[in-house]
């Protein structure tokens, strides 16, 4: 029988497994968190590739958060077959593992829309209806197992996080303008999967931006005049921070459909960050 607050989380030492295993704690989940690393979150130690691991780790589960994986900086680091037995193989064994719980949410990357990214006269609209178009084995790994997950024995909900991981403060500022999201946003959107509990689909998870779909043009040829119009207290704090206004932006993410579906409302703008908030 399983526990219906019980979460076991994968990846639960690495940036996003950590948050939201700690995220789901405050929210009053029972967390179990499994890694191949010892880490705070993390009660099973261990591969995933590994069956005793995997079962240690969902016993009792009722839902499953699976965000271990190799990552866009393994690529050519790595080979190709040990990107799909950790990203792909391990996930489908997990899958079948976890059969007897409730649910399962996999955390995937909006870079599993690859080149369909590329903008050709106007900035791309990156919403759920782009076709991904896999460019590397990090794109085509990341993509198997979304459709594994769906096609799989559980309730399931995919979330394509957008880029959140630590960069230099002017380039994240700037990436939180279109296509950056804060790892506080991607607790808040596993943490909305879980409350409304039967939701399912495949969301693309992104930040607060000041952008509509008709701006695309305008973002492709100035996107600064553009940024002062739509957002004049971002353009002024990036004058006084002497800060240059990106001139071209090649794409905004778009995450309506998880406001619709599970009331995902991304809190973390980039002025916050420029507040030390």
């Amino acid at each position: 029988m399983d526990d219906e607050r019980l979460v076991a989380v994968t990846g639960s030492s690495g940036r996003v497994g950590e948050a939201v295993a700690r995220g789901l704690a405050t929210a009053g989940w029972r967390v179990r968190g499994g890694d191949r690393a010892p880490g705070p979150c993390t009660q099973v130690v261990g591969d995933l590739r590994d069956p005793r691991v995997r079962q240690d780790l969902v016993r009792g589960a009722a839902v499953v958060v699976h965000a271990a994986a190799l990552h866009a900086p393994h690529v050519g680091v790595m080979d190709d077959a040990e990107f799909r037995a950790v990203n792909v193989d391990a996930t489908e064994a997990l899958l079948a593992d976890a059969a007897g719980g409730r649910r399962f949410v996999y955390i995937s990357s909006t870079s599993v829309y690859g080149s369909a990214l590329v903008p050709v006269d106007r900035a791309v609209w990156v919403d759920e209806a782009l076709a991904p178009q896999p460019r590397d084995i990090y794109d085509e790994t990341k993509l198997a197992a979304e459709r594994l997950v769906a096609a799989g024995p559980l309730p399931s909900v995919v979330l394509r996080i957008a880029r959140c991981f630590p960069e230099p403060l002017p380039v994240l500022a700037t990436r939180l303008l279109h296509r950056a999201v804060r790892l506080e946003d991607v607790v808040a959107a596993v943490t909305g999967v879980l409350t409304h509990g039967t939701v399912t689909g495949t969301f693309t998870i992104a930040g607060r931006y000041p952008f509509r779909r008709d701006d695309c043009v305008a973002l492709h040829h100035d996107a600064a005049g553009l940024i002062a119009v739509r957002a004049p207290d971002v353009a002024a704090a990036f004058r006084a921070r002497g800060w240059p206004l990106p001139a071209r932006l090649d794409r905004v993410y778009d995450s309506g459909a998880a406001t619709d579906a599970f009331g995902y409302r991304p809190a973390e703008g980039v002025l916050s960050l420029l507040r030390g908030e």
